[in-house]
C-alpha cells in the first residue's frame, strides 16, 4: 500500500511539471531544492532522535541522488516531448532494469513469472509510448523515447541503491540526502543543457511547490519506506501503476493519447496485476 500511494503521488508529478510551463532543468532543480525546505528539518529531527545514519549508507544515498537528478532532468524533457501521461510510461523501463540489477549485484533470484511477464510489460510500454502504432498528435516520439529511456535507466539505479541502503531505521534522512544530491546534479546538468530560470512567475511557482511537496517529499518518503519490504520484481511492478494513473490525469488536463497508447496502458495494468499476485502455494500455506 505504501508503494501504491507513492506511485499515485509520482503519477501526478508529470501533470504538475507540465502545468508549470518551465523547462526541464528548471523543473528538475526547483522540485528538489524546494523539497529540501521540508526535508532538512524533518531529517534533522530524525537524526537527533535515533542517531546518525551509517556513513556507508549515506554514500549510497548520495549516489542514488545523483542518479535521481539525472532521471529528473531527462524525465522532464520527456514530458515536454510526448506529454505527461506517456512520459511516465516511458520512465518505467526500470521494471526490467531494476530486478536485473538486483540479480547481478546481490544475487536476488528472479521469479519465473517475472521473467515471462517482462516482455509483456515492455510491449505495453512500447505501445503506450507511440513507438509501436500511432503517437499522440503534436508529440515527438523519438525525443520522448530517448529521454524517457535514459530517465528509466537512471531511475532503476536510484531505486536499487535506495533499496540497498534501506529505510529500516532512518526514513527521512536517506530521502533528504538523495534529494540534496539530486538538486545539485539537476543544477549542473539542467544548467548546462536547458538553463535554469529562477524567476518563472507566480503560476509556475505554485505548480512547482505542489510538485515538490507531493511528487518529491511525500512520494519518496512512501516509496523509500516500502521498497525494503518488497521483493525487487514486485516493487518494480507495483511502481508501474504510475503510468496508468498518469494516463488518466493527462487526459484530465486535455491530453489525447491514441487508442494504441491506451491499449498499451491496459497491457501494463494486466502485467502489473499478474506479476504482483501472491503465489498460490504461499497463499494456501498462510491460510
Amino acid at each position: 500500500m505504501l508503494a501504491i500511494a507513492g506511485s499515485a503521488c509520482i503519477s501526478a508529478s508529470a501533470v504538475f511539471m507540465k502545468l508549470s510551463g518551465t523547462n526541464a532543468g528548471t523543473a528538475a532543480f526547483l522540485r528538489c531544492a524546494l523539497a529540501l525546505f521540508l526535508l532538512v528539518p524533518l531529517a534533522w529531527r530524525e537524526v537527533r532522535r535515533i542517531g546518525p545514519r551509517p556513513v556507508r549508507y549515506q554514500v549510497m544515498d548520495v549516489g542514488a541522488g545523483v542518479l535521481l537528478g539525472v532521471d529528473m532532468v531527462f524525465w522532464a524533457a520527456s514530458v515536454l516531448a510526448v506529454g505527461a501521461s506517456v512520459s511516465t510510461v516511458l520512465l518505467n523501463v526500470q521494471v526490467v532494469v531494476f530486478p536485473l540489477l538486483a540479480r547481478l549485484v546481490s544475487g536476488t533470484r528472479l521469479p519465473g513469472r517475472f521473467v515471462l511477464m517482462a516482455p509483456l510489460m515492455l510491449a505495453g510500454v512500447a505501445l503506450a509510448s507511440g513507438a509501436i502504432g500511432h503517437p499522440q498528435p503534436g508529440s515527438d516520439p523519438v525525443a520522448g523515447v530517448t529521454f524517457g529511456t535514459a530517465a528509466g535507466v537512471a531511475y532503476a539505479g536510484y531505486l536499487f541503491l535506495m533499496r540497498l541502503g534501506g529505510g529500516r531505521e532512518h526514513t527521512l534522512t536517506p530521502v533528504c540526502l538523495s534529494t540534496a544530491a539530486a538538486a545539485a546534479t539537476a543544477a549542473v546538468m539542467g544548467g548546462l543543457w536547458t538553463g535554469i530560470d529562477l524567476n518563472p512567475g507566480w503560476p509556475a511557482w505554485a505548480w512547482l511547490i505542489t510538485l515538490a511537496v507531493v511528487g518529491q517529499v511525500l512520494a519518496w518518503l512512501l516509496i523509500t519506506s516500502a521498497l525494503p519490504r518488497l521483493a525487487p520484481s514486485v516493487g518494480a511492478a507495483l511502481l508501474l501503476l504510475q503510468p496508468v494513473m498518469a494516463f488518466g490525469l493527462g487526459v484530465a488536463i486535455g491530453e489525447r493519447p491514441t487508442p494504441t497508447q491506451a491499449a498499451g496502458c491496459a497491457l501494463v495494468v494486466a502485467a502489473v496485476w499478474h506479476n504482483s499476485r501472491p503465489v498460490r502455494g504461499r497463499r494456501r500455506a498462510s491460510g
